[in-house]
């Protein structure tokens, strides 16, 4: 597998600011330790209620997309979750795209990173890759996030107001 950008690449303050931007918390847990609510296993991200758990090896995208299901959610639903964050599928597809969104918001990552390695851990769209997903096969998950405030009219990140990171960008 190509290697993918992780969590210790990057400045772990600015993931921590983005997701308490959305009210979560990112817990880290010592390296080789298990991490709780991990859905595949180490060393990728887990979810119990508003905490994403992750270490310095767990890639970006793997926490990118955790956290994403937890911004999508109602606090009801965010506070009983454990592990799995959904069975719907236009949920999924929907974070798919978040999670791009999101990489663009964090100083050295960007969603062009986030795609290439939504594509090189394995992630299959019908078009072929992550980017091509995003910006020729994803209407119905920009219509669902836009219904939930989450992206503009232009298909930008609407960050919390209280944020302090680089603007986000839509996909080159």
């Amino acid at each position: 597998m190509t290697s993918v950008l992780a969590l210790g690449d990057i400045a772990i303050a600015d993931v921590a600011a983005l997701l308490a931007g959305y009210g979560l918390t990112l817990s880290m847990v010592d390296d080789d330790a298990p991490i709780p609510g991990s859905y595949w296993g180490e060393p990728e991200a887990g979810l119990v209620g508003d905490t994403v758990f992750a270490r310095g090896d767990t890639p970006v995208h793997s926490l990118l997309h955790e956290a994403a299901h937890l911004i999508v959610l109602d606090p009801q639903r965010r506070a009983a979750l454990h592990t799995d964050a959904t069975d719907s599928i236009e949920e999924e597809d929907a974070v798919c795209v978040l999670q791009s969104l999101l990489g663009d918001a964090l100083p050295g990552v960007g969603a062009a990173r986030v795609l290439a390695d939504m594509d090189a851990w394995g992630y299959t769209f019908r078009l072929g890759s992550a980017r091509a997903y995003v910006e020729a096969d994803a209407d119905a998950a920009w219509a669902w996030l836009a219904q939930r405030g989450l992206v503009d009219a232009r298909r930008r990140l609407r960050l919390p107001p209280d944020l302090r990171l680089a603007p986000p960008s839509r996909p080159a």
